[in-house]
């Protein structure tokens, strides 16, 4: 393995996802097409024929080649891919600039481009599990009575919301005070008219969908009980509901949908999360995952093999294009915190290390420690200051196989939620909900020591802490109207991201705004494209602050 990594890296031997086949309700078995109102009587007869668009709809998530299929795209691996995309156009998502790079675009926001490919990716995937959840919706009766119906149509509801909470927030700035501006073009299965002139719909009427299908979904999900953590139930949806009353300011709902969702679900404790970990759908803090199938893996096209720094076959280990964290950010998490150890320091240790070992696959060596990051085991790459050992490797550090879980929602951005809501209108109350969560699960010395706006910058830097790599940047600096802020330039280590990527945009700056797609401009004579701002440069605005790592 030790000189087989590279070379299979740049041959770029990976296998497109194959689903097993099955029978849906499109097909007859004369191979005709059934019509919608066939779909429905079938559907109410047999409610189990549909289970094979819910599983598909659901498979979508942490598919290989989900949007692009046969191109081979190592950018392309469904949601994750996203979430890396999201990440790196944020302020704490450290990349490396290499042709190695498959996510440099959103680093250097080229992303903003609308031809090129990230965007596209970014676009289609969500437009696609759109439309297997209409296709659901429309071949069930609106007011059936059969529970696995009201089952699959209350997964169908939260799928489409999720999908809107996933488009929305980066096509227009902050939901309070830009209500009216137009945001995402709303598409349903019973929608009427040309469908080729379909107008970006206003912010309130996109999350006004949003709300209305998970409310709906609360309520058809009552009794659901789902085979696995990769379904939606009833408290994934209230989780849902959750974060759009986040963005949109709504505190009190926020506040209860979280309260509602977190029920019955476990935080990681202080010893789970002191050393690589993130990976398994079963952790008791996990509410909602992509279940990866080890026999459905495509090789470098996968999440572990982008970020996991442990990876025996990526792209992060091979070529050392590992994903570090902002020592800007990393600078001001507390030494009791034990999520500081997530990232290896400027000496490329980190306590969260201590008792992992890597087992040579050629030679038997064993590595211990700290001793892992330079010791080429298996050929792989030196590390870098503040490379992330947050996420562990399925199975056994350095293993190959790259099927670790990828988590969706977990209960700890649930507290978050409740203690930011809940501060916004019982600042008291708010701090109490942080306290009691950091000091039990993450740091025994912490104490809240802020109030007003200064509050809700300290739940962001938990925020930004805990749920770093897992696609929340973005969302949370639109939402709040942040600058984002890379470099710091009155401190003695401004950044640790490359000179390309090392420049600070302005929270109104119309290059924030993410482009609608070519394909769709092309095809939707209703577009109107977003504009405005220019391409950043390498040390542009390096004198914005964002109240966290530099303080108001």
């Amino acid at each position: 393995m030790k000189t087989n990594i590279r070379l299979l890296l740049i041959s770029l031997g990976a296998f497109a996802l194959t689903l097993s086949s099955c029978t849906d309700l499109d097909t007859f078995p004369e191979s005709g097409v059934f019509t919608s109102d066939q779909k429905q009587e079938i559907a109410e007869a047999i409610p189990e024929r549909l289970s094979a668009d819910v599983l598909g709809m659901y498979s979508l998530m942490g598919r290989a080649e989900a949007v692009f299929p046969g191109q081979e795209r190592a950018d392309d691996f469904g949601y994750p891919a996203v979430c890396v995309s999201w990440d790196a156009n944020g302020s704490d998502f450290v990349t490396d600039e290499s042709n190695y790079n498959w996510f440099s675009v959103a680093s250097s926001y080229e992303d903003r481009i609308y031809t090129y490919a990230n965007p596209a990716m970014r676009w289609r995937f969500f437009y696609k599990q759109m439309k297997m959840a209409n296709d659901i919706l429309a071949a069930i009766p609106a007011d059936t009575d059969v529970k696995t119906l009201k089952f699959y149509m209350g997964q169908a509801l939260a799928i489409r919301a999720f999908d809107y909470l996933s488009l929305a927030p980066y096509f227009q700035f902050k939901f309070k005070g830009n209500e009216q501006e137009p945001s995402v073009p709303i598409v349903t299965w019973d929608m009427t008219g040309d469908v080729s002139v379909n107008p970006r719909a206003p912010q309130e009427d996109v999350y006004d969908l949003i709300i209305d299908d998970l409310t709906r979904a609360i309520e058809l999900l009552d009794g659901f009980s789902r085979s696995s953590k990769g379904q939606i139930n009833q408290q994934v949806a209230y989780g849902l509901r959750a974060r759009a009353n986040l963005m949109m300011e709504n505190w009190e709902a926020a506040a209860f949908d979280a309260d509602k969702a977190l029920e019955g679900f476990t935080p990681y404790s202080r010893e789970d999360v002191s050393k690589p970990t993130f990976i398994n759908a079963a952790d008791p803090s996990w509410m909602w995952a992509i279940m990866i199938d080890p026999a459905n893996v495509s090789g470098l096209i996968a999440w572990p093999s982008t970020v996991s720094s442990f990876s025996g076959y990526g792209y992060t280990t091979a070529v050392g294009c590992y994903k570090g964290v902002n020592r800007q950010l990393w600078d001001i998490i507390p030494e009791t915190d034990v999520r500081k150890g997530w990232w290896v320091d400027d000496n490329l240790e980190s306590p969260n290390l201590a008792g992992v070992t890597w087992t040579d696959s050629e030679t038997g060596d064993v590595f211990t420690g700290n001793e892992i990051p330079t010791s080429g085991v298996d050929g792989i790459a030196p590390w870098v200051p503040f490379t992330n050992v947050k996420f562990g490797q399925f199975e056994f550090i350095g293993n190959p196989l790259n099927s670790a879980d990828w988590p969706i929602m977990r209960v700890e951005e649930m507290i978050l939620i409740k203690a930011e809501a809940t501060g916004m209108t019982n600042e008291g109350a708010g701090k109490s909900i942080l306290e009691n969560f950091i000091k039990e699960y993450r740091d025994p010395s912490y104490n809240v020591n802020a109030s007003g706006r200064a509050f809700r910058d300290e739940v962001w830097f938990h925020r930004r802490v805990e749920l770093w790599g897992e696609g929340f940047a973005m969302f949370d600096i639109m939402r709040l109207g942040k600058n984002v802020v890379r470099s710091n330039e009155s401190s003695a280590n401004p950044t640790n991201h490359p000179s390309i990527f090392t420049f600070n945009i302005e929270s109104t700056d119309g290059w924030l705004l993410n482009r609608i797609i070519q394909a769709e401009v092309n095809t939707n004579a209703g577009i109107i494209q977003n504009e405005g701002g220019t391409l950043p440069v390498s040390g542009q605005n390096s004198d914005l602050i964002d109240g966290v790592t530099n303080k108001f």
